[in-house]
């Protein structure tokens, strides 16, 4: 018989993560990290069997572990699971499925593994219809962790210190509330900004160049949840063609209904692109991507090849995720649920001194803190307190953006209204005790002075309980790792 799984204590989990795992691979709640041993829907489980409700895990987009979706893999797996190359029922079914949700023009299927592949691809299919190399980017845009997809992604490569390359051109983010051209400040922010991208067109122009691409997500989430002023990529689609480049769709973060409204959230602006990528969620966990395009841009791509890409295992997952969505209509179920999220929120905007914007469709939601309603400077501070101690009642949200003070919800589409609510109350109870707080100490141009700490930059008052935990578990010498190996990282203790 196989011997019986060794299960580790919490603090040898983590002393091994850091032995053996490289340190530029961050956890969430990176000062007190969560152990979490198995989740079911939009639910999950710590070592102790504390139950978290999850806002923050877009990847398990029907929910976690949904059993539809495992049996699906698990009997493909027990059949049939081998690389490209051969024919298999799988592929053929899950692409004609997946055009079916798509324009028409839209009938041309790569199957790759992740997100950063597929925009890496779309990138290539651009550039091989295209025959040229420029490729225009939104301000704060993330589209990968691939080398040539930070270079293109100024949320990543301007935090690394890296220097633009000639053929990256970035566009304002349209944002309305703190970009360039703000509501209420000028006649048409939506105008101003698709200019912008005309007047980067004709740059390129004027240098004997011409565009590529322009790719952007239909609504922007690393860059702290930003929709887009009504009519913006309509006019810029139309500028970017007429000087004959393409337009990509990256939905890796917006698809398959997260937004509500359709099965895509390009569909929202009454637009269709050329190429569109799709990751994270196809799989709800599992490995895979997908680009789509027409068939003269397919076409002009004389080779391709992907090891795992379409493999049948990953097309029986693909297939059973899209039966999901469809049997428990959960694209109605994001948009009413959103709603609810929405609503909710700005209820409570009046109400609190720290709170900037509200912002979102569907399940993907943005709250802005701000030190002050009229600086709108960023509450990074306030976003990650409020964050920590909303685990500690058990309730998993995320700060993101250039300033990391967007609380950002995108739970699994199966998170109900009970579930906002409760959100909801629980957030503005904390933003209120932060309030109360940041008032007692008196609010300054640095931010809130709450005793920072060498951890990080959230307070040591927020975090030193939390901790209590990690030092009350086994000694370091129960952590199977020899002191040798130990000594690489005693500087992170």
């Amino acid at each position: 018989m196989p011997e019986k799984p060794v299960t580790l204590t919490y603090r040898q989990t983590l002393q091994m993560r850091r032995n053996y795992v490289g340190r530029s691979c961050k956890l969430h709640f990176e000062v007190a990290p969560l152990k979490i041993v198995r989740a079911s829907r939009q639910y999950l489980y710590d070592d102790t069997g504390n139950e978290f409700l999850d806002c923050i895990n877009n990847v398990s987009h029907v929910g976690h572990c949904h059993p539809h979706v495992v049996s699906a893999g698990q009997t493909q797996m027990a059949m049939l699971t081998t690389c490209a190359g051969f024919l298999n029922d799988q592929m053929a079914e899950y692409a004609k499925r997946l055009i079916s949700t798509l324009p028409d023009k839209l009938c041309v299927c790569f199957f790759v593994n992740s997100g950063s592949e597929a925009n890496d691809l779309s990138l290539r299919l651009a550039r091989s219809y295209t025959k040229r190399e420029d490729v225009i980017v939104l301000e704060n845009a993330y589209h990968g962790n691939l080398g040539n997809l930070i270079e293109i992604s100024p949320l990543k490569f301007k935090k690394l210190n890296m220097q633009k390359k000639d053929w990256v051109h970035i566009a304002p983010c349209p944002d309305t509330y703190r970009g360039k051209y703000r509501e209420g400040e000028v006649p048409n922010p939506s105008l101003s900004y698709s200019n912008e991208v005309k007047q980067i067109i004709e740059e390129v122009q004027d240098q004997g160049r011409g565009i590529a691409a322009f790719m952007c997500e239909p609504l922007m989430s690393a860059s702290g949840i930003v929709t887009f002023p009504k009519n913006y990529l309509q006019n810029v689609y139309r500028h970017v063609r007429e000087n004959g480049g393409v337009c990509l769709a990256d939905e890796v973060q917006t698809g398959l209904g997260r937004t509500g409204e359709n099965f895509w959230a390009f569909q929202s602006h009454d637009v269709v692109p050329d190429i569109v990528s799709i990751g994270k969620p196809i799989g709800n966990g599992h490995p895979m991507a997908v680009v789509i395009t027409t068939k003269e841009i397919a076409d002009t791509l004389v080779e391709f090849g992907s090891t795992f890409g379409g493999n049948p295992v990953s097309c029986a997952v693909g297939m059973a995720v899209l039966d999901v969505i469809q049997n428990e209509m959960l694209i109605s179920s994001a948009k009413s649920v959103g709603k609810c999220l929405l609503d909710g929120f700005r209820a409570i905007l009046p109400h609190h001194s720290m709170m900037g914007d509200v912002r979102g469709q569907g399940m993907i939601i943005g709250v802005e803190l701000v030190m002050d309603k009229d600086s709108k400077k960023p509450a990074k501070e306030a976003a990650e307190i409020l964050c920590y101690r909303a685990k500690e009642q058990n309730i998993i949200l995320a700060n993101d953006g250039p300033g990391y003070n967007v609380i950002v919800l995108t739970p699994p589409l199966c998170f109900n209204c009970d579930n906002a609510r409760r959100v909801i109350q629980v957030f503005d109870s904390i933003l209120k005790s932060i309030e109360t707080e940041a008032a007692s100490v008196g609010l300054t141009s640095s931010g809130i002075d709450m005793n920072q700490s060498e951890t990080g930059d959230v307070p040591i008052t927020v975090i030193s309980g939390t901790l209590d935990r990690i030092h009350q578990t086994t000694s370091d010498d129960d952590d199977g790792c020899t002191d040798e190996k130990r000594a690489r990282y005693e500087e992170m203790d």
